[in-house]
């Protein structure tokens, strides 16, 4: 054996002896272990063994792919918000290249409308989507985590109400305010759609804690924890803006002309497969979505996804 090896052996046995492990266990099951193919390692046939259409439209198919790749894109997302997500100072290379990850990630599911805006025959749609309810785009789990994750949950509060929240308002009690609670929520009544009450009852918890989790460890939160130059650094506030306006507007303008088109086809305006008064969900305009009030403008702010219908 030459030296290279030697040193390799002499290391795993250090690795091993340190983890309180017999060395030559671990280097005797290397005998046995099978070579690692491409489509072991990326679990291929599983993967591709998820799409299960529901109809015989073949067009449900890329309905089915497009939805499963974008919540992987969404898991990307989360796994660098995590890593920011730590109650430690965060370094502002560190920093800015978690945002510009996520930002791109974003871009690329942006840039992706067209798969749905142009990729499914129309009458195809509006003969499978009546399987799908009350199933939801909506009821992206993820999604919501992404935004908790990105800013103070104050600010996903529906504009409506934010005027006479409760005094030191509970997580819990919050939920009932957020912004998308619009999509299946009479508040007149307190009344809840199906595809609401469904959805809160998966993960109303996973929310009140994600909510608690990022209270003081959001993308906003480690932002103003930066350094002062860098929070007035150009190139870091335009990072911080175009992810912001990304999120809130451009992929939410793309996701509401997709669903326009196919929604509107006939003429006859529909509700989404949910049941969602979609319009007043989705539209910035309407909702005001914005993670990062503090670096807009007031003319940004007021004008906040106009013009773009």
């Amino acid at each position: 054996m030459n030296d290279i090896t030697n040193q390799h052996i002499k290391n795993l046995e250090e690795k091993f002896t340190q983890m309180g492990q017999n060395p030559n266990v671990h280097l005797e099951g290397l005998l046995y272990g099978k070579p690692l193919t491409y489509w072991d390692y990326i679990q291929t046939d599983a993967l591709l063994g998820l799409q299960i259409q529901r109809t015989l439209y073949p067009d449900e198919m890329v309905f089915i792919m497009y939805h499963q790749v974008n919540e992987l894109l969404f898991k990307m997302i989360l796994w660098e918000m995590e890593q920011l997500a730590v109650p430690a100072p965060i370094a502002v290379d560190v920093f800015t290249d978690k945002l510009m990850r996520i930002s791109r990630y974003f871009d690329m599911l942006t840039n992706s409308f067209s798969i749905m805006g142009d990729g499914m025959d129309v009458e195809q749609y509006n003969k499978f989507r009546n399987t799908l309810a009350p199933a939801s785009g909506f009821q992206s789990a993820q999604y919501r985590l992404i935004e908790f994750a990105s800013t103070d949950w104050i600010n996903l509060i529906d504009k409506r109400f934010i005027r006479d929240l409760p005094e030191n308002i509970s997580e819990e009690e919050a939920l009932e305010y957020l912004y998308w609670q619009a999509a299946g929520k009479n508040y007149k009544t307190g009344e809840k759609s199906y595809l609401l009450g469904a959805f809160e009852k998966k993960y109303s918890q996973t929310f009140v804690k994600a909510m608690k989790d990022y209270e003081k460890t959001n993308l906003w939160q480690k932002f103003v924890e930066l350094p002062k130059e860098a929070q007035a650094c150009p190139e870091l506030i335009q990072a911080m803006k175009h992810y912001d306006y990304t999120v809130n507007v451009t992929w939410v303008i793309g996701h509401y002309k997709t669903a326009l088109k196919y929604l509107e086809s006939t003429g006859v305006t529909k509700e989404a497969t949910g049941g969602s008064d979609w319009k007043k969900y989705m539209l910035p305009e309407y909702q005001k979505r914005i993670f990062f009030p503090g670096l807009w403008s007031e003319e940004e702010l007021a004008n906040w996804g106009k013009g773009l219908i």
